[in-house]
């Protein structure tokens, strides 16, 4: 039997866990929908000797810099028998890019995020099994523009020039269980569109509705400092790699098809 173990079983591993149980995967791991706990350095050493898959969607410590799972459990994971491993990284790797394109061979280290580059460059030089998948923006049920709002919460900010990349959490899971049979090496996994928060605030009060937020410059909306960090870069990420190495076939290719799907199934 094919065995998945993850460290962190938060959004995102655990729509990729439902996905696998569905296909006769056995899956364990740490976090809040996990079965071991991270501490419990037996168990997590027992249940990676029979792990035929293991993945990391644990990001590195803010205060520190440094990645727990390497940290505790690196040694006996380059000993472990899984023919494959995985870590989910994120795009903020290659800082700002001015709206530019950044691909897999773009420069990384350069913006905010530099406990995340260190992680992402440890995790690919950790074993010649590892594939490190940098994600941009996540969305999908229960976590989306239409939920914002709905609540009341979605904001329009006056930033003409300003883009994002995004990804379903269903495409997430598509390319994970894609890399499973794809090279080692690091993949982006990014929808086909980036474009403006705006135009996906926008599309969700089409699809729902409701009135548009009123557009507010970045002073006025009063954002948190890691907010405000995440409008201090702009770039566009390239996914034509995971496409072309892995196999990858997106689901929801941009935000009006995901935004429809989550509605459409009540979200």
């Amino acid at each position: 039997m094919n065995t998945l173990f993850i460290f962190g079983m938060g959004y995102t591993s655990t729509h990729l866990a439902r996905r696998l149980r569905a296909q006769g995967w056995q899956v364990r791991g740490t976090g809040r929908a996990g079965d071991v706990a991270f501490a419990d350095s037996a168990a997590v050493h027992a249940a990676l000797g029979q792990a035929t898959h293991v993945l990391s969607s644990v990001p590195p410590e803010r205060a520190r810099g440094l990645d727990p799972v390497l940290t505790q459990y690196g040694e006996i994971l380059r000993a472990a028998p899984a023919r494959w491993i995985g870590y989910l990284s994120s795009t903020g790797v290659y800082g700002d890019a001015g709206g530019a394109w950044v691909d897999e061979g773009s420069v990384v280290g350069t913006g905010r995020r530099n406990a995340r580059t260190e992680a992402d460059l440890v995790w690919q030089a950790l074993d010649n099994r590892a594939r490190v998948l940098r994600l941009p923006g996540i969305y999908g049920p229960g976590r989306s523009a239409l939920d914002r709002v709905r609540e009341g919460s979605a904001k329009r900010i006056d930033m003409p020039d300003q883009v994002f990349s995004r990804v379903h959490v269903e495409d997430i899971a598509g390319g994970i269980i894609a890399s499973f049979d794809g090279p080692a090496g690091v993949y982006n996994l990014a929808d086909d569109l980036p474009c403006s928060q705006n135009r996906v605030i926008e599309a969700a009060c089409r699809l729902l509705g409701a009135p548009l937020p009123p557009m507010q410059s970045l002073q006025e909306v009063n954002l948190s400092p890691m907010a405000l960090g995440f409008y201090a870069e702009n770039r566009r990420v390239a996914n034509r790699k995971a496409k072309r190495l892995l196999g990858w076939q997106l689901a929801y290719p941009d935000y009006e098809a995901g935004l429809s799907a989550i509605l459409s199934g009540g979200g």
